[in-house]
C-alpha cells in the first residue's frame, strides 16, 4: 500500500507535506486538551487547590478549542482539495497514458474495466483516502506522542497498554489476506457487471429485434447477483477479524485497570497518576480503533490503486526518438503483423510514392484494415518496418506523427457537441473561416443551416441526432480543417444511399488533392484512376498494378469486377 501511495502521490509531493503538517498539528490540537485537563485533575488533588490556576486553565482549553476548529476547518479544506486535485492529475495522466497505447492493450482489455480504472478506480482513492488521512496522521502521531507522555508518568502502566498493539497483529494480517483475496474477486464481479451492462444497453436494439431481451437480462441479472454477493462476503468476512483486534484493546485497557489497582494499594503509584492512565490510557487507543475500521476499506483501495498502477506502468509505444519526416511517401519492408497469436499480414513490401492514390481491394480478413491500421499506428508491427518520408514511424514523435495523417472511416463517432466544435477537433486553433470553409467544402452547410440552430446545432452522443451521411460529411469537414499530407479512407460511401453519395463524393475530391492517399475500397468503380491497386489475399500482395493492368490480367480483380458489375443490377423477384 505505501508503494502505491508513494507513486500516487508523487505527482504532488510538496502539497502531500503540506497536507500531512496540517493533519498532524490538527491532531496535537485533538489532544492537547486531555493533556491541559490532567493540570486541574493533579491541582484538585493538592493540599490547596489553587482557583484562579484552574479558571486560568479553562479559559485556556476554550482557546484551544476555538483554535481547533480553525485548524481543523483549514485541514479539512485542505486536504480534500489535495486528494481531489491528485485524483484528477491522475485521471488526465491515465487519458495521457492510455491514448498512447497500442490497440493490442483495448484487445486484451474489456472497455468496462478500462473505464472502470479511470473512473470507480481513482473514485475509490479520492473518497477513501480523503476522508482517512486525518485519522492516519492522529493515529500514527497522536499514538506516539501519547505514549511518550504515559511513560513519563509510569513505564509499567504504559507499557501494559502498548503491550496490546503486538497482539493485534495477527488479526489485521488475516483481515488484510482476506480483503486482498475478497477485494479482487470483488472489483472483477463489478467490471463484468459493468460489462454486461453496457453491452445490453449497446446491444438493445438488435436484442429487441430478435426477442432476446429477457434471455439477455437473466445473463445481467446473474452479474448483479454475483457483484451482490461477493460485496457482501468482502465485508463480512475480514469484519470479525477488526472487531477482534478492538476486543484485545478493550483487554489491553482492563489489563492496566487491575495492574494500576494493585499498584495503587501497595502504594506504587498516586491515584492523580492512576486517573491519569484513566483517562489519556483509553485515549490512546481511541485513534486506532478508528484507523482499524479505516483499514479494510484502505486495503480494498490499495487494490483499486493496484489496477492503476498497472495501467501506469503499462508500455507505451513511444520510443524516445523524435525524427521528422521531409516528404510523405509511405513504404512497407518486409512488414508481418499479427492480432495476439493470428498473422494477418506476412512479409509485405509496397511503396505509396507522395501524392499518389494507393487502393486497398481484397476479401474481408484479407489485411486491408490491418495496413491501414498499421500506417496510422494503431499497432507496431511484429518484425519489418513502415517508413514515411524514409523515417521509421516508431522514431516520430507521437503527437508530431497523428498531425500528419487524416481518417475518414464507415464508422464516424461525434461527440455530444455542436457541429461547429466536432469539425474544430481537426484544427482546435482554427479560426472561424476556416471551419467554416472546411464545412462548405465537405458539404455540411447543406443540411446544418436546415436546422434552427445551424453550426451550433447539438448532435447528440456519437452523432445520435443526426443521419450516416451527415455525420460522414462532418468526419471529411474535419480531415479537411486538419489538411494532412497523408490521408486514409476506409469506403466511406458504402453504405450510404445515393443523393448522400454523390455530396460525399464530392467532398472527398476536395480532401484528397494533393495528399498521399491510401484508400480501402470497397466498390471498384470507385478506384479506377488510382495509381496504385493492391489486391490482397490472406495477408499478402496476389496482384498490383492499375485498373486497367490488373483487368487484363483476369485474376482475382477481374473477378471480383465481374460479380460487381453483374450485381449492380440485382433485384428481388415478385
Amino acid at each position: 500500500m505505501i508503494k502505491n501511495l508513494q507513486y500516487v502521490t508523487s505527482f504532488n509531493r510538496k502539497e502531500t507535506w503540506k497536507v500531512a503538517l496540517w493533519e498532524i498539528v490538527h491532531s496535537i490540537f485533538i489532544a492537547a486538551p486531555s493533556g491541559i485537563l490532567l493540570v486541574i485533575i493533579w491541582e484538585l488533588f493538592s493540599d490547596q487547590p489553587d482557583k484562579s490556576k484552574i479558571w486560568t486553565v479553562v479559559g485556556l482549553m476554550a482557546i484551544m478549542l476555538v483554535i481547533q476548529f480553525f485548524i481543523a476547518s483549514k485541514s479539512m479544506v485542505k486536504s480534500n482539495i489535495w486528494v481531489y486535485d491528485l485524483s484528477t492529475k491522475l485521471r488526465i495522466k491515465l487519458g495521457n497514458r492510455i491514448q498512447k497505447f497500442s490497440l493490442g492493450f483495448f484487445k486484451k482489455k474489456d472497455p468496462g474495466e478500462i473505464a472502470s480504472v479511470v473512473l470507480q478506480d481513482v473514485a475509490n482513492f479520492e473518497g477513501i483516502f480523503g476522508h482517512s488521512v486525518g485519522n492516519l496522521a492522529s493515529a500514527a502521531f497522536g499514538t506516539v506522542v501519547l505514549s511518550i507522555f504515559l511513560f513519563i508518568y509510569d513505564w509499567r502502566l504504559a507499557l501494559c497498554l502498548l503491550t496490546a498493539l503486538p497482539l493485534i497483529y495477527p488479526f489485521l494480517a488475516l483481515a488484510n489476506y482476506f480483503v486482498s483475496k475478497l477485494g479482487k474477486r470483488q472489483i472483477a464481479a463489478r467490471n463484468t457487471m459493468g460489462a454486461k451492462f453496457l453491452e445490453y444497453v449497446q446491444g438493445i436494439r438488435h436484442l429487441k429485434s430478435y426477442g432476446l431481451t429477457g434471455e439477455r437480462h437473466k445473463g445481467l441479472e446473474h452479474a448483479f447477483e454475483d457483484l451482490r454477493k461477493k460485496s457482501i462476503k468482502m465485508e463480512a468476512v475480514p469484519g470479525p477479524f477488526v472487531i477482534t483486534a478492538g476486543i484485545v484493546f478493550e483487554i489491553g485497557f482492563l489489563a492496566m485497570v487491575a495492574l494500576g489497582l494493585y499498584y495503587l494499594s501497595g502504594n506504587s503509584i498516586t491515584i492523580p497518576v492512576l486517573i491519569t492512565f484513566l483517562i489519556m490510557g483509553y485515549n490512546l487507543y481511541n485513534p486506532l480503533k478508528v484507523v482499524m475500521v479505516d483499514y479494510l476499506i484502505l486495503r480494498y483501495m490499495n487494490e483499486s490503486l493496484n489496477r492503476v498502477v498497472n495501467v501506469m506502468e503499462e508500455p507505451t509505444m513511444e520510443t524516445g526518438k523524435d525524427e521528422l519526416p521531409t516528404r510523405f511517401d509511405i513504404a512497407f519492408e518486409k512488414v508481418s503483423f499479427g492480432y495476439l497469436d493470428k498473422m494477418t499480414v506476412q512479409d509485405l513490401s509496397f511503396t505509396v510514392p507522395e501524392k499518389s492514390m494507393l487502393a486497398l481491394v481484397g476479401h474481408s480478413g484479407s489485411g486491408k484494415t490491418t495496413i491501414a491500421s498499421l500506417i496510422a499506428r494503431f499497432w507496431d508491427v511484429n518484425s519489418g518496418s513502415i517508413k514515411i518520408g524514409g523515417v521509421d514511424i516508431r522514431n516520430i514523435n507521437q503527437d508530431k506523427f497523428y498531425g500528419f495523417i487524416s481518417e475518414v472511416f464507415q464508422e464516424v463517432y461525434l461527440f455530444d457537441d455542436t457541429i461547429y466544435n466536432n469539425i474544430k477537433i481537426g484544427k482546435p486553433n482554427a479560426t472561424k473561416e476556416e471551419i467554416i470553409e472546411a464545412a462548405d467544402k465537405a458539404q455540411v452547410l447543406s443540411f446544418a443551416w436546415e436546422f434552427p440552430d445551424g453550426m451550433d446545432t447539438l448532435v447528440g452522443e456519437g452523432g445520435s441526432k443526426l443521419s450516416g451521411g451527415q455525420k460522414q460529411r462532418i468526419s471529411i469537414a474535419r480531415a479537411l480543417l486538419k489538411d494532412a499530407p497523408i490521408v486514409l479512407l476506409d469506403e466511406a460511401t458504402a453504405s450510404l444511399d445515393p443523393e448522400n453519395e454523390i455530396y460525399i463524393q464530392q467532398a472527398i475530391q476536395e480532401l484528397v488533392k494533393s495528399k498521399t492517399v491510401v484508400v480501402i475500397a470497397h466498390k471498384l468503380a470507385t478506384i479506377q484512376k488510382a495509381n496504385q491497386i493492391l489486391v490482397l489475399e490472406n495477408g499478402k500482395i496476389a496482384e498490383n498494378g492499375t485498373h486497367t493492368v490488373l483487368l487484363n490480367r483476369n485474376g482475382i480483380y477481374h473477378r471480383m469486377w465481374d460479380i460487381q458489375q453483374k450485381s449492380g443490377g440485382w433485384k428481388v423477384k415478385k
